[in-house]
């Protein structure tokens, strides 16, 4: 347990990318955790994020109804404290930050006709708090949109962001295997889809560094939705630096846990019909306001 602080958590840096899931878009993009300091037991950072964010599939709305469309950028930052237990058996940490995403609209999937589609801008504020283990980790969450959020996506369907609360649970099932299911309570400003969902997840770390991951989630407004994800981080290999890697494997999860990206970053959006008419009659003559 004599392992330097100093020397396993590092800067790293690299780039993420996952395809759409519920209320969250196809996207790719860059990342960096930046250590602010690093004591005994202890590290403050800044974790960082900027994603492309690209059209839905075609005729498979991320949002609901409509579809995303053209090619946005969002941004995500977590300033947060982690530290270690006396004798560095468990990680504990708190996070929180502010996440933005423009968005994009074009058509929609459900043969109703639109007209005029938009760019809406999102934005929220985000708070985590953190245990990991050898063998378990826990992750409890808010995501509260903040500004404006209901607006006009196009002359049918309203949209907004959703707030979200979460507790994540995980397993490893073998150093390189881990699986986690979570509960999450999302509401919104639009009404059309409070209530709980659930969401089970397996990541693999392919080879130091790079990790790729399944996701399945369920809830009564989006449904079943299946989604992968894919992250590399250069500058930190999967457990650490390679001379703690060989002297002390046991610890190897926790001290990796000091310098991973804290998860639920993204801005979950979804639509409705916005008013009798528009749902009824297709809102082909209205215009947005």
């Amino acid at each position: 347990m004599g392992v330097n602080l100093r020397d396993a958590v590092k800067f790293n840096y690299g780039f993420q990318g996952a395809l759409q899931g519920a209320g969250t878009p196809n996207q790719a993009g860059i990342g960096a955790f930046i250590p602010l300091h690093v004591g005994t037991n202890s590290v403050a950072f800044v974790d960082v994020l900027v994603n492309a964010n690209f059209n839905d599939y075609g005729n498979y709305s991320s949002i609901i109804n409509t579809d995303v469309s053209g090619t946005t950028f969002s941004t995500s930052t977590r300033l947060g404290y982690r530290w270690l237990n006396g004798n560095r058996s468990w990680m504990f940490g708190v996070n929180a930050g502010y996440d933005s995403r423009p968005m994009a609209t074009g058509g929609d999937d459900t043969n109703v006709a639109i007209t005029n589609p938009q760019t809406v801008f999102y934005q929220q504020v985000a708070a985590g708090v953190e245990a990991v283990s050898n063998t378990w980790n826990f992750n409890a969450y808010a995501l509260v949109p903040v500004g404006t959020t209901e607006q006009q996506l196009n002359s049918v369907y309203d949209g907004g962001p959703l707030n979200t609360y979460g507790v994540d649970v995980g397993y490893s099932i073998a150093p390189d295997l881990r699986a986690s299911i979570s509960y999450y309570y999302q509401h919104g400003d639009l009404n059309e889809v409070d209530g709980s969902g659930v969401r089970g997840r397996l990541a693999y770390n392919l080879t130091d560094g790079l990790t790729v991951g399944a996701n399945l989630s369920y809830d009564e407004a989006f449904e079943a939705r299946v989604s992968a994800d894919i992250k590399y981080r250069f500058g930190a290999n999967g457990y650490g630096a390679p001379s703690i890697r060989k002297q002390q494997p046991v610890v190897m999860p926790v001290i990796q846990a000091l310098s991973t990206t804290p998860a639920n970053r993204d801005v979950r959006v979804h639509d409705t019909c916005g008013g009798f008419i528009n749902c009824f009659f297709g809102g082909a003559n209205s215009e947005p306001g």
